[in-house]
């Protein structure tokens, strides 16, 4: 928890309101994919293409139909946005499966068994993972989260039917599974609850507007939006003294221990993206900052000892700002390994 410390950043008190940083891997920034760029197009890709046969994703109660239709079936690679119960039925031996889950970012997760036919015996396994993992990277990271890495999976092979129901700790979850007999698979159901201080947030969107609050609590909190973005900050309140700073990046906001972070990188784990700028005080907005990387991150590292808020809006780079930056252009590599 806390400040990271001892790595490099870049932005500073240079990097100031209206910043443009690029992130891309070449001279021109990122590649986009179908008119989306980013770990989020590459997201939607892989889902896309993962040999996946999904089934509608509507909400019960809304198909004008007179009796219950069976559940829509979950394909071998999936994502699901919303409530709802689903059935995932092998038809040859299914060996490397997920499903991303992931809600409204003021809800949580939860996914109940209604009914497994696997051969735990035989190799095959169900886990629930609290959070998302994708090429060996989680979010939450490891150090944002409240359990340890091996608690944050539940795998049904231990515990069985004892503990049908598993929930979430912020608004996305994944199911890992391995069917290796035809007609083998299991249904689940997914539902919400309300999450009245979200903490760490994946958004569903490339657009939007959200506030994180952390009261009183000692945590980090990140907000992330997986594709390349304009991030607009409108009000910060950090429970200590006022005005705006950007750092300079020697000095570090750690010896204060409130701040807001501005991340980018290629994967979903913020321990491991670029730290582009931290704000040290309270101020009324809006500063704002283009980031051209993958992932796009505002974390909010609290002490604990105040009430720290960061309201933001946020948009999707367009390919032309991504071949194109203006402003204060910041050329950086955007490397997930630093």
């Amino acid at each position: 928890m806390g400040d990271r410390g001892g790595r490099g950043r870049a932005g500073g008190a240079g990097g100031g309101r209206g910043a443009v940083l690029d992130c891309g891997g070449g001279a021109g920034g990122p590649t986009p994919i179908g008119g989306r760029a980013g770990l989020g197009a590459a997201l939607e890709r892989g889902v896309q293409g993962g040999d996946s046969h999904r089934g509608p994703r509507s909400r019960a109660g809304r198909r004008p139909v007179a009796a219950a239709p069976p559940p829509p079936p979950a394909g071998c690679l999936d994502m699901l946005s919303l409530p709802g119960q689903f059935t995932f039925t092998a038809d040859r031996p299914r060996l490397h499966c997920a499903a991303f889950l992931i809600a409204e970012p003021e809800e949580l997760i939860t996914v109940h068994y209604d009914l497994v036919s696997i051969d735990c015996r035989g190799g095959d396994f169900l886990k629930v993972f609290d959070g998302w993992i994708l090429k060996g990277e989680k979010f939450p990271s490891s150090q944002d989260h409240p359990l340890p890495t091996t608690e944050r999976y539940i795998d049904f092979c231990d515990s069985g039917l004892s503990r049908r129901s598993i929930r979430s700790s912020q608004n996305v979850a994944m199911i890992f599974f391995r069917v290796h007999e035809p007609g083998n698979g299991f249904t689940f159901t997914i539902k919400t609850d309300p999450n009245l201080f979200p903490c760490n947030v994946i958004s569903q969107t490339p657009n939007g507007r959200f506030t994180l609050v952390v009261p009183h609590l000692h945590r980090n909190c990140s907000f992330s939006i997986i594709y390349p973005a304009v991030i607009k900050i409108s009000d910060l309140t950090l429970g200590h003294l006022s005005g705006l700073q950007l750092k300079n990046p020697s000095a570090g906001c750690g010896g204060i221990g409130d701040f807001v972070e501005l991340l980018g990188g290629t994967g979903l784990d913020p321990s491991k993206m670029m730290p582009l700028a931290d704000l040290c005080y309270s101020f009324h907005g809006p500063a704002q900052m283009k980031i051209g990387c993958d992932n796009t991150v505002v974390r909010l590292v609290s002490s604990g000892k105040h009430i720290n808020r960061v309201t933001f809006e946020y948009r999707q780079l367009e390919p032309y700002e991504l071949e194109n930056p203006s402003g204060n252009s910041i050329q950086e590599l955007c490397l997930s390994g630093l």
